[in-house]
């Protein structure tokens, strides 16, 4: 019996430092939108878009290939400059999907910012990105 407890002791530690760096890559990208966001820089972004990306305006949502989703957030910076992006909460989902809710602050108004983020390899990429005005 001690044994058996032994063995699942171990294996679940094991299978919990196998999903822990999948949870810090995603917790890395998520750093590095937030300051593409906070800076206004749709080409920064562009580089942690997800080949297909769901983009959101106030419950409007559409599909749009990277080169789109750039073009629609320089759109977005241009006639609403952020004044200020910050990251309230952070976490993943059950299947280790990191997600993150933001505040955004525009010239134009405030929204809440949902992104959430596809696992692939080797950096899990944008696959949401929703803004709801506040």
């Amino acid at each position: 019996m001690n044994r058996l407890f032994t063995r699942i002791l171990l294996f679940s530690c094991l299978l919990l430092v196998m999903r822990l760096p999948g949870r810090a890559q995603g917790a890395d990208q998520l750093s590095a939108v937030r300051s593409a966001i906070a800076s206004g820089s749709s080409r920064e972004l562009a580089q942690f878009l997800a080949p297909s990306v769901e983009v959101g305006f106030d419950g409007d949502k559409q599909s749009y290939n990277a080169t789109q989703t750039e073009l629609v957030m320089k759109n977005l910076f241009a006639k609403n400059p952020p004044a200020s992006f910050d990251i309230v909460h952070q976490g993943a989902s059950n299947d280790g999907i990191p997600y993150a809710i933001g505040h955004y602050v525009g010239r134009n108004g405030n929204y809440r910012v949902f992104i959430k983020l596809k696992p692939k390899q080797p950096n899990p990429m944008i696959d949401t990105l929703e803004f709801t005005k506040e």
